[in-house]
């Protein structure tokens, strides 16, 4: 019971922040002609509302695709649409037709976030409890704390009650995904992961590790026997989830590539394929909210690996600065930013776990002194780096605030805060890759959840 209360608690604490940073501006707020992301998801609402569904994904008279056209899988039009049909009861004029077009008001604002936090609270915010109640091996304080951190984590909050965005949504079908695979309910998981692809295309970036755990899990069944039978149900639950989500555009096969063409704009040309690809690789903002991808997985480690996580949330989030900054959403930053990091090192706490058992690194530490005896520096050095990067940040921070760029180079401060990142990220990448390699190498499995 005790227990109960006090993850009801956390979940007040968690929808309290989350609605007083909404309180505060979005995405292209005031700033015609085409505004922002709040104005695109208003946007898909009235399209979706007022024409036919085969229209939705299709250039014409009323759906100029170059005005926030709908770019997302069929799962988002839908959730754009039934809020629509909510939108429809309280005012017409918010989804109306044409006129409606970068419509802004204290009212639809408030709409619009309350869609955000019911999606939340339905979808997201209960996978994370679940899935803090399922770890193995911990005390019910540490269960508890770590839902509140993980609750609490700025970057997502950011972006969908401030910048404004449905990323809860995707994350939490993925989360709930990780919790139907890790509890051997596998047909459940892969339909979770399912709606999750089918509700942001760039949930594809998870579905390699889904399926080769699911793979591995199947061959580990043996082939043979129990092993293809379960591979056989995961095709089948795969292939009718996403038969259902796409049935309505099967009707013509010129439906069908239209909609792949807009979640997948191959035919924009090689040139500029590659040259967001090499941005992205660089940690540009290409798409810089794609980085919550990488802050799911490693919220779920908070626990285990509670000082590079934190380290790699805030730098998460700090390298959406230059996006956070346009929307007018600093003061709401620094305020998450600094709960987050009090809640973290209050409750795990990360400064005592540097050493190399607590950071996972004694098996490659031990392996490297079988060639270096003297390498017993790096907590030192790790912990040296965690400080250097902290300065760095905070100085980029009031650099990007205080200062005004050089006339010949407008965007100083951003590409500054995207060469940081890319430091960062390629260091995590590096540690994280370590850490796997050496517990492969040693045999250790860790499972975490039931």
């Amino acid at each position: 019971m005790e227990k109960c209360y006090w993850m009801t608690v956390v979940v007040l604490i968690g929808l309290t922040v989350r609605w007083t940073v909404s309180l505060n501006s979005y995405s292209g707020a005031g700033k015609p002609p085409m505004f922002g992301d709040y104005e695109a998801q208003r946007h898909w609402q009235e399209i979706t509302f007022n024409l036919p569904l085969k229209q939705w994904y299709f250039n014409n008279s009323d759906n100029n695709l170059q005005y926030w056209g709908l770019d997302y899988p069929p799962l988002t039009a839908y959730h754009s649409f039934l809020c629509a049909y909510v939108a429809k009861f309280i005012n017409p004029d918010w989804i109306a037709l044409h006129t409606s077009r970068g419509h802004e008001s204290q009212e639809h604002k408030l709409f619009m976030r309350a869609t955000v936090l019911i999606a939340d609270l339905l979808i997201y915010i209960p996978a994370v409890v679940l899935y803090c109640c399922c770890l193995k091996e911990i005390s019910t304080k540490k269960k508890i704390a770590n839902a509140l951190c993980i609750l609490l984590y700025p970057g997502l909050i950011l972006i969908d009650y401030g910048h404004f965005q449905y990323n809860s949504v995707s994350l939490g079908f993925a989360l709930w995904g990780v919790l139907g695979v890790s509890c051997d309910w596998d047909l459940l998981g892969s339909l979770a992961f399912c709606l999750a692809v089918n509700y942001k295309q760039m949930e594809l970036y998870h579905s390699l590790p889904f399926f080769c755990f699911l793979l591995g899990k199947c061959f580990k069944k043996g082939l043979k026997g129990k092993g293809f039978g379960l591979l056989i149900k995961l095709a089948c639950t795969v292939v009718a989830s996403f038969t259902l989500c796409w049935l309505p555009f099967f009707t013509e096969r010129e439906q069908t590539l239209q909609v792949l063409r807009r979640l997948f704009p191959v035919d924009r040309g090689l040139f500029e394929v590659i040259c967001a690809l090499s941005f992205f690789l660089f940690s540009f903002q290409v798409h810089e909210k794609s980085i919550l991808l990488v802050s799911l997985p490693v919220c779920l480690v908070l626990n285990e690996i509670p000082f590079m996580s934190t380290w790699f949330l805030l730098v998460s989030t700090f390298s959406m600065l230059p996006l956070l900054l346009k929307d007018e959403l600093l003061m709401p930053s620094v305020v998450t930013v600094m709960a987050f990091f009090i809640a973290c090192a209050s409750f795990f706490p990360v400064f005592e776990k540097t050493s190399e058992e607590e950071l996972q690194l004694k098996s490659f530490s031990i392996s490297v002194r079988k060639y270096l005896p003297c390498f017993t520096f790096l907590p030192k050095i790790i912990q040296y780096l965690f400080f250097t990067s902290g300065i760095a940040m905070v100085l980029l921070t009031l650099m990007a605030v205080t200062l005004d760029p050089p006339q010949k180079l407008p965007d100083l401060f951003s590409v500054l805060v995207c060469f940081v990142s890319c430091m960062h990220f390629l260091f995590f990448l590096l540690y994280f890759n370590i850490i796997i390699m050496w517990d492969s190498k040693n045999g250790r499995n860790r499972k975490k959840v039931n």
